[in-house]
């Protein structure tokens, strides 16, 4: 998969789009090869998460994987178990509903809050703090690759490559940043108590065609609005790579639990992606605000040490989004907002 002369040039439709994000690859199959028994997805209902289950599946198909969410989306789960994932539906912020979930050997925690958490902040602290505790310890004997963010990170200067996994997690503002601070301790802190390997996945702006900064971008361009600048600089990475990884990640865990950042390697500019777009469209961008010299920024060095370079190259993903875009193809409706510079989701 993702040899460079397999890539298609675009994606006739949502089908297609799915179908080659969840080719799975050799290195994803070594190493999963080292982590034998059940993959249980806590949160499967995500942007990611059902892409994510069905890469597994595809990876090992004798391997049960097991897909936990509220199922609100409807159709969701019918698509799960068409792809051979058991669904399992559950309350995460509910601890009877947690203790009666199987004791999977290999744990992917996707459950997060982020939009919304303005005004509603009690929520936002619940479920990026308090049900990972719960997992934690309910799954102390498991290894666990839990979601994290970018965010947990300082701002930092756009021209020194972002921050590393050893930049203090001490985010500059907001509840959902803040939380998810609180997050990646109660996973380190009982990776500690209970020697649990772990790995906390710091993952900045996955993308595919539906949803993801460059999307939003694109859809400014095409339609003629005005594109804030002022969050001037972003990483992506796409989905499909970001998922082999992240999978991957259950092989390389740690005791304790340690961060890693996910991501492509470049720092981009919103400025410079604008106009790539705005040349694939024939229309100029227009732009408001000055950037920032700083930003939610991350270093990849030690991933892509690990786990090599990301397969699909930004050139490859702008080509693809503005395809669907000018074709007017589904968007999931979902703002990556990464216009927003105070925390405020």
């Amino acid at each position: 998969m993702h040899a460079a002369q397999a890539l298609p040039d675009s994606f006739r439709d949502e089908a297609e789009l799915e179908d080659f994000m969840t080719l799975p690859n050799d290195l994803l199959r070594v190493d999963l090869a080292k982590v034998p028994g059940d993959i249980l997805v806590l949160g499967v209902g995500g942007k990611m998460g059902p892409t994510l289950a069905r890469l597994a599946k595809r990876a090992d198909p004798s391997r049960r994987v097991i897909g936990v969410a509220r199922f609100s989306e409807q159709g969701l789960r019918e698509k799960l178990q068409a792809w051979d994932i058991e669904c399992i539906e559950a309350d995460l912020l509910d601890s009877a509903s947690i203790a009666k979930l199987p004791q999977a050997p290999n744990v992917v925690f996707m459950a997060g809050r982020k939009f919304g958490s303005t005004g509603a902040e009690h929520l936002t602290w619940a479920m990026n703090a308090h049900v990972p505790a719960m997992v934690a310890e309910n799954f102390k004997k498991s290894r666990i690759v839990a979601f994290s963010t970018g965010c947990v990170y300082p701002f930092v200067d756009v021209t020194k490559g972002g921050a590393t996994e050893a930049t203090p997690a001490v985010p500059p503002s907001g509840i959902y940043a803040n939380s998810c601070v609180a997050r990646e301790a109660m996973f380190e802190h009982f990776s500690r108590k209970f020697d649990t390997p772990g790995a906390l996945i710091r993952l900045n702006y996955a993308i595919d065609m539906r949803y993801g900064v460059l999307h939003d971008v694109a859809a400014k361009v095409f339609s003629g609005m005005t594109i804030e600048i002022a969050a001037g600089h972003v990483n992506v990475i796409w989905q499909g790579d970001a998922n082999a990884m992240i999978l991957r990640m259950l092989a390389h865990a740690t005791t304790p639990a340690s961060p890693i950042n996910i991501s492509g390697a470049e720092t981009i500019s919103i400025r410079w992606l604008a106009s790539e777009f705005g040349k694939r469209f024939g229309k100029e961008p227009k732009f408001t605000g000055k950037e920032a010299s700083d930003g939610w920024l991350v270093n990849t060095s030690k991933a892509r040490k690990l786990l090599g370079e990301p397969p699909v190259s930004l050139e490859r993903m702008i080509g693809w989004t503005a395809d669907w875009v000018s074709r007017n193809q589904r968007s999931l409706g979902k703002e990556t907002h990464y216009d927003t510079r105070d925390g405020s989701f």
